[in-house]
């Protein structure tokens, strides 16, 4: 019997949008270029997204000085248009990505299984980051 040591991390925000408008911006490609980044001193300047069971996607990220980036890629899993996104990262690491509405605000939980490389607290740091920087750009959109 295998026994699973996977850690698993939850990051989450409420976004003062309605689902639908919540939805559009975390999955299209020229909405995904506009936040999927961490900090300010990042960009991404690409991004694909076959949106549905078997499709994949990807986000290219790069620092803004040229110093170094990267593709965040995988396939998905399960899509269910406003409600839920199930994915499996490149590297073989599961996501999960649950939307709640709450009245003209979404709910946004992200969970996902951490890697060995980089201490926990270190990529729920940075994930969360990364939601931080969705909700802002949401909020900013007309």
């Amino acid at each position: 019997m295998e026994t699973s040591n996977k850690v698993m991390i939850t990051v989450e925000t409420t976004v003062h949008k309605p689902i639908a408008e919540v939805w559009k911006y975390w999955t299209e490609p020229q909405h995904i270029t506009g936040w999927s980044f961490a900090s300010d001193e990042w960009h991404a300047p690409k991004a694909e997204n076959d949106l549905k069971a078997g499709g994949k996607f990807l986000t290219r990220m790069e620092a803004k000085d040229g110093s170094f980036g990267f593709d965040f890629s995988g396939t998905y899993d399960e899509v269910k248009t406003n409600e839920y996104i199930g994915y499996t990262l490149d590297d073989g690491r599961k996501v999960t990505i649950t939307f709640v509405s709450l009245d003209n605000e979404t709910r946004i939980v992200e969970t996902f299984e951490a890697e060995a490389t980089n201490p926990v607290e270190m990529q729920e740091a940075g994930w969360q980051a990364f939601m931080d920087n969705f909700k802002k750009y949401c909020e900013s959109q007309k």
